[in-house]
């Protein structure tokens, strides 16, 4: 049995939101809110039985999803940095093969039934939301993403997408570069991927703020 298989999910879930890199501080006034974007046509027509943070692992069974874990952590805060208690976030993408869980998707029968494909989560009282999900792929017309989708308390609402930093086809897709105008833009949007060898082997991580005008 592996290391990695001796972990419960609820110690590895806990230990994402503190044994990544630290949280940036964001405490100036006047940050640039994360750019809207299309929700596009997978978000999910029904929701999964098992919804919670880690899209790697469906409940109930044994097989993990294929692909490259991924632990992504952030904070949702308003323009001077103040957390949003109370914002739920929702994420969803394809599987490792680039096929979505949804009636739309052509090859749906094909798709890594090992993998959630959707989660959410409410923020803790520091405004504080991790995902144990997968490095995403591209496929035909889009460059590698995961979609996001953020309520907060008061009503607000963002949908958004995170993008992988310097990957080569982030430029020739039409969505990443709409939102990516100016260079604050771009940082909310693309991610930094680092791997995180002392959480999970061979995962990668990454930090993103989401920032609601």
């Amino acid at each position: 049995m592996t290391r990695l298989s001796k972990l419960s999910r609820r110690t590895l879930l806990a230990g994402a939101g503190v044994a990544l890199m630290p949280f940036a501080s964001a405490h100036a006034a006047g940050l640039v809110p994360t750019p809207a974007q299309t929700e596009g046509p997978f978000y999910p027509a029904g929701f999964p039985a098992d919804m919670d943070n880690d899209l790697v692992q469906v409940r109930g069974q044994a097989a993990r999803a294929m692909g490259q874990v991924l632990h992504l952590q952030g904070r949702v805060i308003d323009l001077a940095g103040g957390a949003r208690n109370g914002a739920m976030v929702e994420i969803w993408q394809c599987d490792a093969q680039g096929i979505y869980d949804h009636p739309r998707q052509s090859g749906r029968d094909k798709r890594d039934a090992a993998f959630q494909g959707y989660g959410r989560m409410l923020v803790d009282a520091g405004g504080r939301y991790s995902f144990r999900t997968l490095k995403p792929v591209a496929y035909p017309g889009r460059t590698p993403h995961i979609h996001l989708k953020v309520a907060t308390a008061d009503g607000r609402m963002l949908t958004s997408q995170f993008y992988v930093a310097g990957d080569p086809q982030n430029e020739r897709d039409g969505i990443f570069r709409n939102a990516a105008r100016t260079p604050g833009q771009r940082e909310r949007i693309e991610m930094k991927l680092e791997p995180a060898p002392g959480l999970e082997p061979d995962a990668l991580a990454t930090t993103m703020d989401i920032v609601i005008g």
